[in-house]
């Protein structure tokens, strides 16, 4: 499905990105870990289009995505959910969620709805009134609604409480389950392990390391040496 091979991305003259290949596999859930500064976001930027690598190749689906626009590349069915979550706080849940059904999509409204009850209660509260919990549900369900076939979540579960974080995983295993592809660029470990089919950490702008759930929660020393969990 998504193959990015031996990419290199730079700012300005900063090269940021020295080879990186990764690969997610249709139903599969994917991590990219790292420490701060270890080139994930910009893996993700790269992939979209926001940054365009000088070298290497990115394929979707049999697609070259290197050189394309951004909207062409999300038209192909590549779905980000940002950091910042980007839900327009001035209108309400439900317009956040109508703007961006699709005929097309495999979910539409009433099944966001089903999958987070809690939107539906709020479906006529401002973006503004939103926890941040539920803020990162509406931008989950509203990359649904678009009917990606690879949706990529930048740290979905940062600074969120534990109650909520387990309602995440819980969702976001259900949208596993229903076969999407999803890349998770995630802090948490303990999400990670409860969703990951396969592990990719970056380390100065390579990959340091690539393994299965299996293989990644069996050797300690990788999360000790490129994750600093020791300290």
């Amino acid at each position: 499905m998504l193959n990015v091979d031996s990419i290199h991305s730079y700012y300005d003259k900063s090269h940021v990105l020295e080879g990186v290949s990764l690969k997610v596999e249709a139903g599969e859930l994917v991590t990219l870990l790292g420490r701060n500064g270890a080139g994930k976001t910009t893996t993700l930027r790269s992939i979209l289009g926001i940054v365009r690598p000088r070298q290497g190749q990115i394929s979707f689906n049999g697609q070259q995505l290197v050189g394309r626009e951004i909207f062409d590349i999300a038209r192909l069915g590549i779905a980000l959910v940002p950091e910042h979550r980007g839900i327009f706080r001035q209108l309400s849940v439900e317009e956040n969620l109508k703007i961006a059904v699709r005929k097309a999509s495999r979910w539409q409204l009433e099944d966001v709805y089903s999958m987070f009850p809690r939107l539906k209660e709020r479906r006529r509260n401002g973006g503004f009134a939103l926890s941040g919990g539920e803020q990162q549900m509406l931008a989950i369900a509203r990359a649904l609604l678009n009917g990606p076939k690879l949706l990529i979540l930048d740290e979905p579960t940062e600074g969120l409480a534990p109650v909520i974080v387990d309602e995440l995983v819980k969702i976001l295993r259900r949208i596993k389950d229903e076969g999407l592809s999803i890349l998770l660029v995630e802090q948490n470990l303990m999400v990670c392990d409860a969703l990951a089919d396969r592990h990719y950490v970056l380390e100065q702008g390579r990959v340091a390391y690539q393994g299965s759930a299996a293989q990644f929660r069996e050797d300690p020393s990788i999360k000790n040496r490129y994750l600093a969990l020791s300290a």
